[in-house]
């Protein structure tokens, strides 16, 4: 029977089809309502009060964070049954988006909606769900998630925060400390880690006003100062047994689960604050005027705006369609009996490597963006009288957050590896079948197609993965993963495919529907993005291959890849003109 919906990982494999992957397009009505009650909330309850966000009024947090509960945006995730809403992940995920719009408030909601209630929502057994779900969509109580500690930063499993049964069995004797927790200042309930006996890594429902618990001064944070975080402090802390989050000792499962909605999450986050940093520098640049002239006609700012808007096109289309994904792996789960946390986590992890590429790509493309968007303010750009230079303190974190690049760049590869090794991905098959099809001649892209040039490029990059992925498995074996650099590389490669293949697939399926606005800018922005990226790939691959092959091997292997990379460049300085003048006179994203 034919496929309905695309499956995490497939893409290293099998070109995927535009029908089965979610785009912005296909938003229904009920979507855009919700996302117009967000950007109406935060346009008229935080953007005024921004200024008193920013100094850390945790009272005002607090009000509106209710707020946002009696609007119903904390009780999307909820199921109905605990008086949450319990809708799609798209419909969270545009939540998200449209939140960010109101600075790092967007933190503070997200920390409490997303890792501080979902444990809970997918991994509480049903007395858990029906004492504290209630409360948590509603708003009367707010959570928060802590699992960082001083000394493990992104080894969550290397946590010394340690758990003892009481003598008399009731209790679980929590000390320690947590570092770095988003909404600690004000939180009611904590989803702690701790290890039991020191060995067994488990997670536990922490109250507040549970004796012993307590937390250390804010921050002095160089950005999201909007958002509170301290560390929490557990000293003989009593957590009742039946606060036991899960199973004892599978805590990591609910925490890396966890990570994967923050990952794709994060990257949804970024679209909203890429473009809110487009529309601000379009804005200025269309009033400052140098030489008697307004900066946006000059054609390096252009080229900035495009590359601006591309990277907001790019990572929209990713962010979505693995939101998407995740929607249509949970709908064929049924979540509403015991073991609705281990099928919605498998469901979850299913997506774990395009998770991980969405928190990467988005992370990198918002500093890219507000970066660019502070030089197009110039020297304004550094006076926090200006909106740029608040975008540029508070992106940044992005790329520490829900672990660091570094980290996901090694989950890509490594996941996948797994994924190979238990037959979950033909990946070990799809390379072998390559090894036969470089003997022959390589098909060249068909430039007369609507595409084809970009059509061909995704399939080359797949090949390019399999080609340079397979020769690291052949040399190194089990110990691939000690070769981070070459790690790193396969999994920029991974993205780079996963965002070009995205791309395409949006702007075919746009074109099919018949809207030829969004159709024309949406393949500029796909000719944009491939003509500098597939350039990119050949460059990682080649040095890739230099770094595993002796010279005699290495020349046969890079006759190989100009096989696989032979392209005509594209007119992107047209391309940049094009594109900006489109977003200079609408002064917002278009797509």
């Amino acid at each position: 029977m034919a496929a309905t919906r695309e499956y995490g990982a497939a893409f290293f494999v099998t070109p995927q089809r535009a029908e089965h992957i979610f785009t912005p397009e296909d938003f229904t009505n009920e979507h855009k309502m919700i996302a117009k009650t967000t950007s109406d909330f935060v346009q008229g309850d935080i953007a005024p009060v921004a200024d008193q966000l920013e100094h850390q009024d945790w009272d005002l947090t607090v009000k509106l964070l209710h707020k946002a509960g009696d609007l119903g945006l904390l009780a999307v995730d909820v199921p109905e049954a605990y008086d949450g809403l319990g809708l799609d992940k798209v419909t969270s995920s545009l939540i998200t988006e449209y939140m960010t719009r109101g600075g790092s408030f967007a933190l503070s909601y997200g920390a409490h909606v997303g890792i501080g209630s979902l444990p809970i929502v997918y991994f509480g057994n049903e007395e858990q769900k029906k004492r504290y779900l209630p409360d948590l969509a509603s708003g009367r109580k707010l959570a928060a998630y802590a699992l960082t500690e001083p000394g493990s930063g992104s080894d969550a499993l290397g946590a010394r925060t340690v758990a003892k049964l009481s003598e008399d069995g009731k209790h679980y004797i929590l000390n320690g400390t947590k570092q770095y927790i988003t909404n600690s200042a004000f939180a009611d309930v904590f989803v702690v880690y701790a290890k039991i006996d020191g060995e067994q890594f488990s997670a536990f429902i922490v109250e507040r006003d549970f004796k012993g618990v307590s937390t250390g001064p804010e921050e002095k944070k160089m950005g999201i100062k909007a958002s509170s975080t301290r560390p929490l402090i557990l000293e003989d802390v009593h957590v009742p047994v039946e606060n036991l989050l899960g199973e004892t000792g599978k805590g990591h499962v609910i925490a890396f689960n966890i990570l994967n909605i923050g990952r794709y999450k994060l990257a949804v986050g970024c679209v909203g604050g890429i473009k809110a940093a487009l529309e601000t520098a379009v804005k200025y640049a269309k009033t400052r005027e140098q030489f008697k002239r307004p900066i946006a006609s000059f054609p390096l700012i252009q080229g900035k705006i495009a590359d601006m808007a591309t990277r907001g096109f790019i990572t929209e289309s990713i962010a979505y369609r693995t939101t998407g994904g995740i929607d249509a792996a949970l709908s064929e789960q049924d979540l509403s009996g015991a073991d609705s946390g281990r099928k919605a986590a498998k469901a979850i992890e299913e997506f774990a490597i395009e998770c991980s590429i969405n928190k990467v790509f988005a992370s990198e493309s918002l500093d890219f963006t507000v970066d660019e968007g502070l030089q197009i303010y110039g020297g304004a750009g550094f006076i926090q009288d200006y909106p740029i230079e608040r975008m540029y303190r508070d992106s940044r974190i992005n790329r520490i957050f829900e672990g660091t690049n570094e980290i996901n760049r090694m989950i890509i590869p490594g996941t996948l590896m797994k994924k190979a090794f238990k037959g979950e991905v033909a990946l070990l098959q799809a390379a072998q079948g390559l090894q036969e099809e470089l003997m022959g001649i390589i098909e060249q892209s068909d430039e007369s197609a609507t595409l084809g040039v970009e059509h061909h490029a995704v399939e080359m990059t797949r090949k390019i993965f399999l080609f340079v992925g397979g020769l690291a498995v052949q040399m190194y074996g089990q110990k691939l993963d000690r070769e981070q650099e070459i790690l790193s590389n396969l999994a920029d490669i991974s993205i780079a495919l996963y965002a070009m293949e995205t791309a395409v697939l949006r702007a075919d399926k746009t074109a099919k529907s018949g809207r030829l606005v969004s159709s024309e800018i949406q393949a500029d922005y796909v000719r944009l993005f491939v003509a500098e990226t597939f350039p990119e790939v050949e460059r990682i691959a080649k040095d890739t291959l230099a770094a595993m092959q002796d010279s005699d091997t290495l020349k046969t292997s890079l006759t190989v890849l100009r096989k696989l990379t032979r392209s005509v460049p594209a007119n992107t300085v047209e391309l940049k003109r094009r594109i900006a003048g489109r977003i200079i006179e609408a002064e917002q994203y278009l797509a």
